[in-house]
């Protein structure tokens, strides 16, 4: 059975809901870290976010990829820098990563799939 990657986010974001209600400083602590680490600086938030991808991708993190490649996407990520990221991913980490990496393909042509606007009709 395929995985949705809209579906794992959606899951994901609902479970976080409870732990931002019943552990709010601990949330809180993780969002501030998320905003600081990922502020442009050096590195464009976009380069933060394949970093971001890339370690969610290593780490075989199906939330992980699915946030990251919906805030790429959001950035403006080119299919081509995806690409390119996952091929260090692979270089780096083998057989695995390369499994990972064709999830985060599909969680990419998920997402891109839902954001792109209509066809127009001839």
């Amino acid at each position: 059975m395929s995985k949705s990657f809209n579906s794992i986010t959606h899951d994901v974001s609902r479970a976080l809901g409870s732990l931002r209600k019943e552990v709010p400083e601990t949330i809180q602590g993780f969002n501030a870290m998320a905003k600081a680490a990922l502020a442009p600086g050096a590195l464009s938030a976009l380069d933060k976010e394949l970093i971001a991808l890339a370690i969610g991708v290593a780490s075989r993190c199906d939330a992980c990829i699915g946030f990251h490649v919906k805030a790429l996407i959001r950035l403006g990520v080119s299919r081509q820098q995806l690409m390119e990221t996952l091929a260090v991913c692979t270089y780096m980490g083998g057989g695995p990563s390369l499994m990972y990496a064709a999830e985060a393909v599909r969680a990419y042509e998920e997402f891109s799939s839902a954001t792109s606007p209509a066809p127009v009709a001839a």
